[in-house]
This record gives C-alpha cells, structure tokens and sequence, in this order.
C-alpha cells in the first residue's frame, strides 16, 4: 500500500534528547571556560547522592559554577598532563576524579569553602542497594508508628490499614482486635548488610533515616600558585 501523506501528529511533550557527544562537548567546553574565569577549582566527593540537597549547594556558590557530570569529560578538560594542561599545574588535580565527584569552580577563599562543606550535611532515607549504618529491630507485640524507637506512651499505634502491606514487605503480622500486631521481635535490617527495597520501605514507613548526603572536598587546585592541595581524609574517600 502506498503511505499515507496524511499529516502526522506530533507530541509537543516528546523532547529529542541531545546526543551524547554533544552534551559531552558542551560539558567539556564549560569545564575549561570556567578554568579561566575563577581563581579557585575544588574537587569534591558525594556521599548518598541527593538532587534536593545538591540544589541547595548549588544556591549558596550561586556566584560560582559547580559541575556534576561525565567524570572522564571533566578530567579531559583539565588535562590529564602537563602537556594538556588547560592552566599550570591542573593537571595533578585529574588524579582525584573518580568515583562519584564533582567540580566547583569559585572565586571565594578555600577556608570558606571547606568550613561550609565541613559543617553541611543532611540525613534522608536509605535506598535499596546501600549498606544500613545501624541495626534496626521491631519488637514483638503491638506495632507503633516508630517501630519502638519512642515509648509507647509517646507513640501512637501502626494504623491497622497498613499490616497487609509490611506483611508483604516481610514483616511477621496480623490484626488483633484492630491492632496490628509482629508475632515475633522482627530485625529489618542489620549493620553493615546490604538491603533491598522491602526493608528501606520499612525503614521509611517507621521514620528511621540513616543515609547521610555529605559533599567531602578531596583537593583544589589555586590559579595564583598553580599548586594542588589535598584535603585530610581525602585517601580515605578514594580507597573507598
């Protein structure tokens, strides 16, 4: 059959993606623009990756430029040697971008930078895949709404509308008398173990937030100088 010349519709909602070289291309121009303009180049590490608090960093150096994108593009744009160097002595700052890091660029003073980031942290709710940082245990009997991290008199019962949902999360239940209630002392996650998704469910239906999004400097590098400054605790982050 012949095709039809009829006019097709298209969705106002379905935006082209750029292709990869070109939003690589763009960052990498920007890495080195931005090498030129400020005086100073952090590296910094993120732990528990949140957009909603990176947002704020991003507001407070609003004077700045902060990248968080391809790591192998943005150590490109510095230079990986001397001899691609796009300043004197950026090149030794490339040896700290791996992992999850990212680039502020800023004309503010290093002491400033590493005393906000030294005292800004969030905690948030876990993600299934992350190692718990405490070992977390409902007791048996009636379930409260903070699975007994405050005394009962302090707590409220777990609305019984919710016990076929924790029992299918793995949670030892049933209604008695419209209370919901775990047969047996239930331990939803335990130290240092890996979760999965049922039991940062859990974690988050009782109130319990243990991933921490905190941004740890590595080094920065100084245009004045064009020497790199490693930062305490540093070789830690990146044996990690």
């Amino acid at each position: 059959m012949p095709k039809s010349k009829r006019q097709k519709i298209v969705h106002t909602s379905q935006v082209q993606k750029k292709p990869s070289k070109e939003i690589n291309a763009a960052l990498f121009e920007l890495v080195q623009e931005a090498v030129e303009t400020y005086q100073h180049i952090f590296v910094f590490s993120v732990d528990n990756m949140r957009n909603t608090y990176l947002k704020v960093v991003r507001q407070h150096f609003s004077d700045s430029r902060m990248f968080f994108g391809k790591t192998k593009v943005m150590a490109k744009a510095l230079g990986l040697t001397d001899a691609e160097e796009h300043a004197p002595g950026l090149h030794k700052l490339t040896k700290y971008m791996q992992g999850n890091v990212g680039i502020l660029c800023t004309n503010r003073e290093p002491k400033e930078i590493l005393e906000y980031f030294e005292g800004f942290s969030e905690v948030d709710f876990a993600r299934a895949g992350m190692e718990a940082t405490r070992t977390f245990t409902v007791p048996a009997g009636v379930v409260y709404s903070t699975g007994g991290e405050q005394p009962v008199e302090q707590d409220v019962p777990m609305p019984h509308s919710l016990e076929a949902t924790v029992r299918k999360w793995g949670m030892p239940t049933k209604l008695d008398k419209g209370k919901v209630v775990c047969l047996e002392d239930y331990t939803v996650c335990k130290e240092g173990k890996t979760m999965d998704s049922n039991q940062t469910a859990l974690l988050k239906m009782f109130g319990i937030a243990t991933a921490e999004f905190k941004v740890q400097v590595l080094a920065y590098w100084s245009a004045e100088s064009g020497d790199v400054e490693e930062v305490e605790g540093a070789d830690a982050v990146m044996s990690n």
